[in-house]
């Protein structure tokens, strides 16, 4: 268990080690990171700056709904009347109506909102109200053309009194003034001064006229309008503006467009009664002069003056039959009237509340008008084939039956009611054998004045009762909060905006930075190639920004000298157990380009300072640079004692007097650099350095490359691997890995060059 708890700690240090490893990986570029905050942050300033707020306006309303307590609760003082019928309304249906298509179209129409009109500023252009514009226009014509033009044309006031006209394309027309009568393409135009003009000399108004189409489309798409909760009537409807001002004129204005149509459509019923009511006023009325004129004939011809004191006992107990009768004949000749109505308008609203005693006609009355104005108000933004429309069809047509026939059963049943009467009355009649036929006559006279005269006190007390009707007509919703709308924009939501750049700023480098490390393949760090390759690591060498290739002197204290001494210090721990005083030290690499002969000369010169004797051999025949780096060549090399077995091993060996150290050239580059190697000359030459020198260093080939290092490796004590950070592919990591592991390379330790310090990597 302990030793699975140490195995445990182990690899969460090595996580915790690997996660600050890619955070000071990224902290490295924090300048970047800075900048891009700095330039995201000026950018959405700047976007802040200069982008117009958008502000939400809200009203809210009460629709008028019977069953939720709305507005027909407040006048219920009428309903004995009969004034207040029609049932629950449908919200759904509300809200439909408030954004359709032709509701909406009527504001446009009205407030003129399909010409706004902009101010050009020094950087930004921004929309103004028509209530605030320092001039007026006026449009006549407002036709289908009108109404379908998509135009722009700027106005630049020049003075209180003339102003010039800019097309779309900038050519400007002639001078106008104020108040003179423009011709247009679309119309004729007027424009008057406000009494800020005088203030405004050079400025431009822009007017851009759109297609009612596309406004009311706009609009219906930016209305919302939405129940405050399921519970109640109460709807809510908003609209996102840049002007404030403008958003709460049209959610007002459209509310009182919606209850105009509300009256209007409320007003047919009590209209069409009304109508009725005085058609049969007018021959009700013709009838009663009749009438009157037959009694004052009758009374004439018979010289009659009080018959009825004559009657009195005998027609005491007819009275109350009388009475009965003249009331059944009333209700008989109504059914008649509204009969005949229906007949002669048919889908038309039917008068209503005039006072027939089957209480199933009235119901059915209101049912019957209620659908007809559902249909026609819904009709006005659907088509006919709407199946809403269709069902409503049905129903007119099943209630307007049901009425014809509860009519005809009423009809029949007074008819009924009055024969049965009619039965009494004669047998009260027979009693009275002795009245005379003057009496009796004058009686069918009176009784006809009576019937005519009760129907039309009747009916002008339900034209009063309607007149009323007329008078207290109410909206369909009540306007509890009016258009209002906060100073705080709802958008741009500046919070947001600077978070979102802040973020962007973040993630911008960071996805760079991120893209750029996962194609990376190159080895950066001693870590990169510890987990490979588990060969000793010598040290690292940074970068070295000076031009000279030789950067050790007893004064220099630079980062890189530092290396180079403590690369010294590692050198001499490498070989403890390795035997004699002289030593060969082999250098050698990947691929070409990593910086063994930079590494070679400078290690050899900081072994020299210490007072040892130093030769050091380019044995790179292949590619030689140490001529590159050292331009005292005498002509005599590596080359040249390997092929010519005169010479002797002093005779290419010089002296660099300037670094304390000497070295032997490559020589001319031969046709068979591995064949040459091969040879024993070489031995001997090394030989000869260990015999002579403290230590022996040679520059090699690389062992990827040819296999030149690999033929003369046995003569090493110590191989150095150079391995250049930021230019090897770490996919070449397993050639040293392969060398290590099969010692083909004896004594092996890897150093790192060209690290960078400002990483950390060095002293």
């Amino acid at each position: 268990m302990q030793e699975e708890n140490k195995l445990q700690n182990l690899n969460f240090d090595s996580e915790s080690i690997n996660l600050r490893q890619e955070i000071e990986k990224y902290a490295y570029y924090w300048k970047w990171f800075v900048l891009a905050v700095i330039l995201s942050l000026a950018t959405a300033f700047m976007y802040l700056r200069y982008t117009a707020n958008v502000y939400e306006v809200a009203t809210t309303i009460l629709i008028d709904d019977e069953n939720k307590g709305g507005l027909p609760s407040e006048l219920s003082a009428f309903e004995d009347l009969g004034l207040m019928g029609g049932g629950k309304k449908s919200i759904e249906n509300e809200i439909e109506l408030l954004k359709s298509r032709s509701l909406i179209e009527r504001v446009v129409k009205d407030l003129g909102i399909n010409v706004t009109y902009y101010k050009k500023g020094h950087i930004k252009t921004s929309e103004i109200f028509q209530r605030e514009m320092p001039i007026k226009i006026t449009f006549f014509n407002k036709d289908s053309i009108f109404y379908k033009t998509d135009t722009t044309f700027t106005i630049v006031i020049k003075s209180a009194e003339k102003f010039e006209l800019l097309t779309v394309e900038g050519n400007k027309t002639k001078g106008y003034s104020f108040g003179e009568n423009i011709s247009m393409p679309f119309g004729e135009m007027t424009l008057t001064p406000s009494d800020a003009i005088s203030k405004m000399n050079e400025e431009e108004v822009i007017v851009k006229i759109s297609p009612l189409k596309k406004v009311v489309d706009g609009l219906q798409n930016s209305i919302q309008i939405q129940p405050v909760n399921k519970n109640a009537s109460v709807l809510k409807l908003s609209l996102k503006s840049q002007l404030k001002i403008k958003a709460e004129t049209i959610l007002d204005n459209l509310v009182f467009q919606y209850n105009k149509d509300a009256v209007e459509d409320k007003g047919l019923v009590a209209k069409n009664t009304n109508v009725f009511i005085n058609k049969r006023l007018e021959i009700i009325s013709e009838d009663l002069s009749n009438v009157d004129k037959g009694v004052e004939a009758f009374k004439t011809s018979n010289n009659l003056t009080d018959i009825s004191s004559e009657a009195t006992l005998i027609l005491g107990a007819g009275a109350e039959l009388e009475n009965k009768i003249v009331e059944l004949n009333t209700q008989l000749r109504l059914v008649d009237f509204v009969n005949e109505y229906i007949a002669e308008n048919s889908n038309e609203l039917i008068p209503a509340n005039l006072g027939l005693p089957d209480a199933s006609i009235g119901g059915s009355t209101e049912r019957y008008n209620e659908l007809i104005l559902e249909r026609n108000r819904i009709s006005q933004s659907s088509s006919k084939l709407n199946p809403v429309i269709i069902n409503l069809d049905e129903q007119i047509k099943d209630v307007r039956t049901s009425i014809a026939r509860s009519l005809l059963n009423l009809k029949s049943s007074l008819a009924i009611s009055l024969n049965d009467i009619k039965k009494q009355e004669s047998r009260i009649n027979s009693k009275i054998t002795a009245v005379p036929r003057q009496e009796r006559e004058y009686r069918d006279i009176a009784r006809q004045q009576q019937i005519i005269e009760t129907l039309y006190l009747y009916l002008l007390q339900k034209r009063e009762e309607n007149a009323i009707t007329l008078a207290v007509t109410q909206p369909n919703a009540k306007i509890i909060d009016k258009a209002y709308g906060s100073d705080i924009p709802v958008a741009p939501k500046r919070k947001i905006v600077y978070l979102a750049a802040l973020l962007l700023g973040l993630i911008v480098p960071f996805g760079v930075l991120y893209v750029r490390f996962l194609v990376d393949n190159k080895i950066h760090t001693r870590k990169d190639v510890e987990g490979i390759v588990k060969s000793p690591i010598l040290g690292d060498i940074p970068s070295s920004k000076s031009s000279d290739k030789i950067v050790i002197s007893d004064q220099d204290r630079s980062s890189v000298a530092e290396a180079f001494r403590l690369l010294r210090t590692n050198i001499n721990f490498m070989f403890s157990k390795v035997k004699g005083d002289s030593k060969a030290i082999f250098l050698t690499s990947t691929i070409s380009g990593e910086g063994k002969t930079f590494i070679s000369l400078n290690l050899a010169s900081v072994l020299a300072v210490t007072n040892k004797k130093i030769l050091l051999i380019g044995a790179d025949i292949r590619k030689p640079k140490i001529q590159d780096y050292i331009k005292s060549f005498s002509g005599k090399g590596l080359t040249h004692y390997l092929m010519d077995t005169s010479l002797k091993c002093e005779d290419v060996i010089e002296t660099v007097s300037e670094y304390g150290f000497d070295m032997v050239h490559s020589g001319v580059i031969p046709p068979n650099p591995s064949e040459l190697l091969m040879s024993e000359r070489f031995e001997e030459l090394i030989n000869y350095g260990k015999e002579h020198y403290d230590f022996v260093i040679v520059d090699t080939a690389p062992v990827n490359l040819v296999t030149d290092t690999l033929l003369i490796a046995d003569f090493a004590d110590l191989f150095i691997y150079v391995i250049r950070a930021n230019f090897l592919d770490n996919r070449l990591l397993e050639v040293p890995k392969l060398m290590y592991e099969d010692k083909r390379l004896p004594n092996m330790a890897i150093l790192i060059n060209d690290t960078n310090s400002e990483k950390g990597y060095g002293y």
